[in-house]
């Protein structure tokens, strides 16, 4: 079987190399960039590595901060209007991956207009208004390197997943430094998504060699660099692993695709506005013990590489072992279950199916090793309500 393969067509890796965004911007003929960031960025004064390269090198720029956390149709349709009245013929995600998710949204609809609805999967376009750079702040989503966007309808609360080549940055500035100021609670939540992008990837029916080859890597650089990010915040080492293991999952996830978390997570996030990494770690051990015996040699592996098990384990050790860390590093980063982190029983209750209908209608759940159906991602959402063990 052939896979076909998605990346930016440039990418600078390293620390300090967002120093050398003007000549990126050079190469992808752009002249006038849209930088496409959020409130936080400028106004703590972040947005200057950035903004101080561009005015040396005399480069003339605009500003786009309405992001918001979870990207909704509403700031995508203003600021594809702000790229279309500001006579730019660039744009550059700049922060996480709202920021990002809503730049790559931004170029599709001001190329063919319409409404964000329009091009969620199975729909897409692929060409896009203007070339895209995109350079994250966080060590997590990968959305610089994948072809994703995620969206929320503010008519329909629905979180639409759009995978298409038009969502497809064409380059990439993945400069650990940036990074090195995180804060605890958001280097755990971006770092377990993605480990959570490696692991789907490696285990997705959607799977291949090239994928595989990314993933391993991912996992290899998260497992053992996870924690000391977190708790040693000044790591430089461990940053720049984390950085580029997410680099590495998101380049994973585009070309093998997501699973069942990410098809369960999407819904919580636009239900309950939690954040996606923290909503993919609430997930991640329930729905990895209901997948296991459906891929047991994969999960195995996976425990192996992030060093949970022994390579002499047999795999009904190493997968258990796997599921062993998954609840222990969530223990560890602190992360909450559904109520500790306040979200109310009734409404939870109340809008699983709706959640499991959601799931079902993004598609994510079909990669997934075992595939369930509507009831049993009901099932599996009332599990992770209680979830510890």
């Amino acid at each position: 079987m052939s896979a076909t393969i998605f990346g930016p067509r440039i990418m600078l890796i390293g620390g300090g190399s967002i120093g050398r965004a003007p000549e990126v911007l050079g190469k992808l003929g752009v002249t006038k960039p849209l930088i496409v960031s959020d409130p936080f960025m400028v106004s703590s004064g972040l947005i200057a590595a950035l903004t101080a390269p561009l005015e040396e090198a005399g480069i003339a720029y605009g500003v786009f901060s309405d992001t918001v956390p979870d990207p909704t149709t509403t700031v995508v349709e203003a600021g594809a209007v702000a790229f279309k009245e500001g006579g730019y013929d660039g744009l550059i995600g700049f922060g996480g991956g709202s920021p990002m998710d809503t730049a790559k949204a931004m170029n599709i609809l001001a190329a063919h207009g319409g409404r964000m609805r329009d091009y969620k999967v199975p729909n897409g376009v692929d060409t896009a208004a203007a070339p895209l750079l995109c350079i994250p702040t966080t060590a997590g989503t990968g959305s610089e390197v994948t072809r994703g966007t995620v969206i929320t309808d503010v008519e329909t609360d629905e979180k639409m997943l759009v995978m298409c080549l038009a969502g497809q940055a064409d380059a990439a500035i993945v400069d650990y430094e940036l990074t090195m100021k995180k804060p605890f609670r958001l280097t755990a939540d971006t770092g377990i998504d993605s480990f959570t992008h490696a692991l789907e990837a490696f285990v997705s029916q959607k799977r291949n060699p090239y994928s595989d080859s990314m993933a391993i890597a991912a996992m290899q650089r998260i497992g053992a660099n996870l924690r000391t990010a977190c708790f040693e915040p000044s790591n430089r080492e461990a940053r720049e692993q984390m950085m580029l293991g997410a680099t590495q999952a998101g380049m994973a996830f585009s070309n093998a695709s997501v699973a069942l978390v990410h098809g369960m997570s999407r819904p919580i996030g636009a239900h309950f506005h939690v954040p996606h990494g923290l909503s993919n770690a609430m997930l991640l051990p329930t729905v990895t013990r209901w997948s296991l015996d459906a891929a047991l040699d994969r999960y195995a592996e996976a425990g192996r590489l992030i060093g949970a098990a022994e390579r002499t384990d047999p795999d009904e050790a190493a997968a258990g072992k796997l599921l062993e860390w998954l609840f222990q590093i969530n223990q560890d980063l602190e992360v909450p279950s559904p109520p500790a982190y306040g979200i109310d029983e009734a409404k939870w209750f109340g809008l699983m199916e709706t959640m499991a209908k959601q799931c079902i209608a993004s598609g994510s759940h079909a990669n997934n090793p075992k595939i369930p159906d509507e009831a049993t991602i009901v099932e599996l959402y009332k599990q992770v309500w209680g979830a510890n063990r």
